[in-house]
């Protein structure tokens, strides 16, 4: 079993890992206080080839394996989770369904301008009464003269409200037992996206709700054959936890690099922090938890890239790397101490970003259902 990455894989790793450490970290405290998203950013990472990296050439993306898109999420993570969530809802929940689902026009259409950044794309599956039960959805789409007409709405949706958003892809009853899903442009009329929402972290990213009234799209927005839907988000969800599993890495990564850091500069007692057996210990203990959750990740990573069963692993990853960042991130601010609630350290961020990935993409009490279920019982 070679446990190596490959040189194409590390190339991404360090590029990003360069990007993140020079461009995001000197504007990321700056981003959080201003809640402003960062546009300059994500055009540079699509100049990169970052924001399309698993997508194939052919449809403008570069042509990356499941464990580069990981290794670069960890690595802009480790920095940003608000730049982070951005390339990830784009690329995981936003432009895969119309890579995976979609027509060959379709991938035409849209897979150019959303694998180069020019564009961003969102999806929406979540609304008020429709979370952890996402197939609860009462958004609904009735075909009507060559149109679908859809009524509903979606909440914490990313990526769809920004000045560069050019679709969603939303889930919507299309029968009474019938799921399906559908392509919406932006500038849709009666497609309405509320003001951003206010939030604990990730205060960089877009996060709206969506309403559609009486909202007509073209008949051939259909995404897949009608009805599928259900099992189509399904699948979105397992590639997309891969993903959040690798924040899950990175957010564990950076706080317990900040944390290393301090502890060596940290004196009381007359000597540095680092030199007590209580904060070496949790170090110790958080640099192991770390390896293994990128174990994990990367596993379920690999799975995928060779077209085997991947969703137990990823389901376990998310779970377990989410709790991890939670330790990581208490850990971290409680190895700096009073210093660490102060906003103008950065493991203060961290903190607040770091509580979404134990919800977001599937509740640690949801992930337990499906790693459950992958077992058997």
């Amino acid at each position: 079993m070679d446990l190596d990455l490959t040189p194409e894989q590390e190339l991404v790793r360090d590029t990003v890992r360069e990007f993140a450490r020079d461009r995001v970290a000197p504007v990321a405290e700056e981003l959080d206080r201003e809640s402003r998203f960062p546009y300059e950013l994500v055009r540079e990472l699509g100049e990169l080839g970052l924001m399309g990296l698993p997508i194939p050439e052919e449809y403008g993306g570069a042509g990356g394996d499941t464990v580069s898109y990981a290794l670069a999420i960890e690595e802009l993570t480790r920095i940003d989770s608000s730049v982070a969530i951005t390339v990830a809802a784009h690329t995981s929940l936003g432009t895969m369904p119309i890579f995976l689902f979609g027509s060959e026009e379709q991938k035409r259409k849209w897979l150019p301008e959303l694998a180069s950044g020019t564009k961003l794309a969102a999806f929406g599956l979540t609304e008020a009464g429709a979370g952890s039960d996402a197939g609860a959805t009462r958004t609904t789409a009735e075909l009507r003269d060559g149109n679908w007409v859809v009524d509903g709405s979606k909440m914490f949706i990313t990526n769809a409200g920004t000045d560069i958003s050019g679709c969603v892809t939303i889930t919507a009853r299309t029968g009474e037992d019938e799921i399906s899903n559908l392509i919406v442009s932006n500038g849709t009329a009666g497609y309405e996206i509320s003001a951003p929402l206010k939030k604990l972290g990730w205060k960089a990213s877009d996060t709206r709700e969506l309403s559609f009234r009486d909202c007509a799209v073209p008949e051939g927005n259909l995404l897949g054959p009608r009805g599928q839907g259900f099992h189509q988000f399904l699948e979105i969800l397992d590639g997309g936890r891969i993903s959040v599993a690798a924040m899950g890495v990175g957010l564990a990564q950076g706080a317990y690099d900040l944390a290393f850091a301090y502890a060596q500069e940290r004196e009381q007692f007359g000597k540095k922090i680092s030199r007590f057996q209580a904060v070496q210990f949790r170090l110790a203990d958080l640099a192991t938890e770390i390896e293994a959750g990128r174990a994990l990740t990367l596993r379920a990573a690999w799975l995928k890239d060779r077209g085997r069963p991947f969703a137990r692993e990823a389901a376990m990853a998310k779970l377990y790397t989410g709790e991890l960042s939670n330790r990581a991130a208490n850990w971290s601010l409680q190895i700096h101490g009073g210093y660490g609630y102060m906003d103008e350290y950065a493991i203060s961020r961290l903190y607040r970003d770091q509580k979404i990935l134990e919800i977001g993409e599937g509740t640690n009490e949801v992930q337990r259902m499906v790693i459950a279920k992958h077992l058997g019982l």
